[in-house]
């Protein structure tokens, strides 16, 4: 039996902008609006926002908190300071990918973890399981993902136009914080997290709301200039930025060693799938993430076969025309010989064998920006 899909509490407001609605990990959710060229030309040049209120809002407390994270995060709960966040995996015994989170810590045992939609019922029992057979008694999770809101304001433009209309408790701008740094306090006169984190590989903020302020807000934002945009813009922009999507480039039969991302797992400690994780990092992988680009709009897409001299050496996971760029670009792994930047590949693209880059991933990093004169 299929279950039907939840919606956010802004559902209502991307009916009346005229979205286009698709089900999306189990929500209905906003694939665009205007146009996705239009969406991304607005992340990329001004200001963008998102409904992400499908993504999970996990409170965890507890004396043994610390601990527990530690465990089951592939990034260090008890090396980050209250007031700063950290992007890391949950895996499982085998080092395959559970999920992706970004965690914040809130106090020295209350915690903010984010996990992906469609992921977080498995992340919540993971967690319930090693909670009953390590830490009894000791770590309380609170999940409030559908109580509250969490919009994305994202762009060049996102810091000068929440500072129009937000303070974080005791005065200072939004602008003040650091990238993954995040502080509370009122947008309009209503109660909001925020961190200063995204998903599009520009400078943005995640906003956590209580439900019911989620569409005032929204509309508040909208009146400084930000964009509605939806779920077709933020993967063209994760994909220009070279971020991983859950089911595309990471899934739980696939570690963050063959994503290319063992930056973010720590090299020190005991954690669930550390021992297998060591063990590539040392003897190396069979299968490595690569980025491709390849002239044209002829974009790939996930599964395509990825050739070398036509014999299958990989696929697509995630492909698109990227405007930011002017060229399709793709992601997917390969044969490690495979995986050196500047060789020539092939993508079957519908039975046709179309020449292909591999290239250093991310794709697109946004240029840095002079601070605006005071």
């Amino acid at each position: 039996m299929t279950l039907p899909s939840l919606r956010t509490a802004l559902y209502s407001t991307h009916l009346a902008l005229g979205a286009r609605m698709v089900p999306f990990g189990g929500w209905d959710m906003p694939v665009q609006y205007s146009s996705i060229l239009a969406e991304v030309k607005a992340v990329r040049t001004a200001v963008g926002l998102f409904d992400v209120s499908h993504m999970g809002r996990l409170y965890i407390s507890g004396p043994r908190a610390t601990q527990f994270l530690d465990w089951v995060l592939t990034g260090s709960a008890s090396s980050l300071r209250a007031g700063r966040a950290r992007y890391c995996f949950i895996c499982n015994e085998r080092g395959g990918v559970i999920d992706d989170t970004i965690f914040y810590r809130l106090a020295e045992d209350q915690y903010l973890l984010v996990p992906n939609a469609g992921n977080r019922p498995a992340v919540l029992a993971w967690f319930q399981d090693w909670i009953g057979r390590r830490f009894p008694g000791g770590v309380t999770i609170q999940d409030r993902t559908q109580s509250t809101g969490l919009l994305a304001l994202q762009g060049p433009g996102a810091a000068q136009a929440l500072d129009q209309v937000c303070r974080l408790d005791g005065g200072d701008a939004p602008s003040t914080l650091r990238a993954f740094a995040w502080g509370r306090g009122k947008l309009a006169g209503k109660a909001v997290f925020m961190g200063r984190t995204g998903y599009t590989g520009e400078d943005g903020f995640e906003l956590v709301t209580e439900a019911a302020d989620a569409e005032f807000l929204w509309r508040t934002l909208q009146d400084q200039g930000a964009l509605p945009c939806g779920l077709g813009a933020r993967d063209v922009l994760r994909l220009e930025a070279g971020l991983p999507l859950h089911s595309h480039e990471i899934d739980p039969e696939t570690t963050p060693i063959q994503a290319g991302l063992e930056r973010f797992v720590r090299p020190e400690g005991e954690f669930a799938g550390a021992p297998v994780l060591r063990r590539q990092q040392s003897e190396g992988v069979a299968r490595k993430l690569v980025g491709l680009t390849l002239p044209g709009r002829s974009a790939p897409r996930a599964g395509y076969p990825i050739l070398e001299g036509g014999q299958p050496v990989g696929a697509v996971t995630s492909g698109s025309y990227s405007p930011t760029l002017d060229t399709s670009i793709a992601m997917g792994y390969v044969l490690v010989r495979c995986a050196t930047p500047g060789q020539t590949l092939e993508v079957d693209i519908r039975g046709r064998a179309a020449a292909a880059q591999v290239v250093p991933l991310p794709f697109y990093t946004r240029p840095r920006r002079r601070p605006e004169p005071a």
